[in-house]
């Protein structure tokens, strides 16, 4: 079965236990693939939907910051409840040692010399980290093995 029929089948599920936040939750994201696959012209390849996947749970994340610095934690509440629901989706994400074994056989593979090649390594790593890892912080950890 794949990812997209799973979420279709947490849907029904959710409807059939009268779990609004999951279910509400899910039907955006089957929107926002929706919308992806009407932008593309065609069905969404698996890394894809972890990608749109990836991109909501940041959007939630970066929401639930901001509610805790205003001050509104049942809004925060909410969006944590969501982001639990995405997260059942993703895969298990990447430990800062396999990130940085990535980057150090990346750095290896373009013998890069310094923070010049920072581009160089990126362009390797982040396909093979994408939706297991922050990219900001795939790109703090190869500038600091460069600067090394």
């Amino acid at each position: 079965m794949n990812l997209k029929s799973e979420i279709q089948e947490a849907v029904k599920v959710a409807m059939k236990s009268g779990d609004a936040v999951t279910l509400s939750t899910l039907r955006l994201l089957l929107a926002a693939l929706h919308n992806e696959e009407i932008r593309l012209r065609r069905d969404l390849a698996p890394e894809e939907i972890q990608r749109t996947i990836a991109t909501l749970s940041k959007q939630r994340s970066e929401a639930i910051e901001l509610y805790r610095r205003g001050k509104r934690d049942d809004l925060a509440q909410k969006e944590e409840a969501e982001l639990a629901v995405l997260k059942r989706f993703q895969p298990q994400p990447l430990t800062e040692d396999e990130v940085k074994d990535l980057i150090r056989a990346s750095i290896a593979e373009t013998s890069a010399r310094g923070i010049q090649d920072l581009g160089k390594v990126m362009k390797l790593v982040m396909p093979k980290v994408s939706g297991r890892s922050d990219g900001k912080r795939v790109n703090e950890l190869a500038k600091a093995l460069l600067s090394d």
